[in-house]
């Protein structure tokens, strides 16, 4: 009877033990998780990192020229036959004053892209002829003469394999790139997303943050339409 309580005893420790260890590992991985982000707030001005639901951190601020700037990070790990990634999303704001069509890209689609505008976009578009699969959607606004710039830009946007979404808005542009990889062994055995990065390099954020400010200029102003006020 002794020996039983005692391993009774000595298992109930062993399990309080690795709970303790969980939770320790765990919070100790969110902590690293939520500095993801550090880099990118000297990139900007009037800079503030907060903590989305999904405990990964988003940057917001403005540029040099005072544009809004959100970036974010994305987990995704819905495709099992590859390895988990981990996308850079960056949102510029414009002011809104001008008829901007909605249109975006998608490159290597798979119909898992929980996170993609491109998906819920109504009308089909011949993607750009590039080295991967593509997936090119608008609103229908869209005239000729911007579908034949935004195509154009897209062929050389696209031809970086990190760029995974563009999207042109009537409130401004968003680019999505490859921040991170998951890592192998821990997703193969543990069906763990583990990204083995300290914090995204800063020179990541500032080249996406490039990257939007050349989509943003593909449509300019002095050619479209405003929005007046009975529109």
């Amino acid at each position: 009877m002794t020996t039983s309580f005692a391993l009774l005893i000595l298992s109930m420790a062993a399990c309080a033990w690795l709970a303790l260890m969980g939770i320790r590992e765990h919070r100790d991985a969110m902590a690293c998780r939520h500095r993801l982000l550090d880099e990118a707030v000297s990139l900007l001005f009037e800079a503030e990192i907060t903590i989305g639901p999904d405990q990964f951190p988003i940057a917001t601020g403005r540029i040099a020229d005072g544009r809004r700037v959100k970036i974010e990070l994305i987990g995704d790990s819905m495709i099992t036959r590859r390895l988990p990634q981990l996308w850079l999303r960056v949102t510029l704001y414009d002011s809104g004053t001008y008829r901007r069509p909605l249109i975006g890209a998608l490159a290597r689609p798979t119909g898992g892209e929980y996170y993609s505008l491109v998906h819920d976009m109504r009308e089909w578009m011949a993607p750009p002829k590039t080295g991967t699969s593509m997936l090119m959607r608008g609103d229908g606004s869209v005239t000729p003469w911007q579908a034949e710039r935004v195509l154009g830009h897209f062929s050389t946007l696209f031809a970086d394999p990190q760029v995974k979404e563009a999207v042109i808005s009537p409130n401004g542009v968003r680019i999505m790139r490859q921040a991170a990889q998951g890592e192998r062994a821990a997703h193969l055995f543990l069906r763990q997303s583990r990204f083995v990065i300290a914090s995204v390099p800063v020179e990541d954020i500032s080249t996406a943050i490039a990257m939007a400010g050349t989509l943003a200029e593909v449509l300019p102003e002095s050619e479209l339409a405003p929005v007046t006020e009975a529109a």
